[in-house]
């Protein structure tokens, strides 16, 4: 599970992501990326019911989304909050898929150590 500290949990976060934020595309994911005054990167996870409409189906995504995560937290630059957002056909992917997709996405968003 990805650290409380790294978690974007408070609405006008998430809101000042989606307003002030670039987005970026890869494959069923969507990253928004917008700069803070803070020295730590934070994350928030959106799986809608178009991806399923069972709840469980979903936090499976979730979850995976989250771990990915927080194994490439490490080589991540910090200063930035995030939104990843899942599209329809994400589900279908296995966990390695996935992260193939996320690592083409951070290239993209620039936001990789090296």
């Amino acid at each position: 599970m990805l650290p409380q500290t790294h978690r974007l949990q408070k609405n006008k976060d998430i809101e000042k992501v989606f307003k002030e934020g670039r987005g970026f595309k890869e494959d069923f994911l969507i990253l928004k990326t917008a700069k803070n005054n803070l020295d730590k990167i934070r994350f928030g996870f959106i799986v809608s019911t178009k991806i399923s409409p069972k709840a469980t189906v979903r936090n499976k995504v979730r979850r995976k989304l989250s771990e990915l995560v927080r194994i490439k937290i490490k080589n991540l630059k910090t200063g930035t909050d995030n939104i990843l957002i899942a599209s329809p056909g994400l589900e279908t992917k296995d966990f390695w898929e996935m992260e193939e997709s996320l690592n083409r996405l951070f290239l993209k968003a620039k936001i990789l150590k090296w």
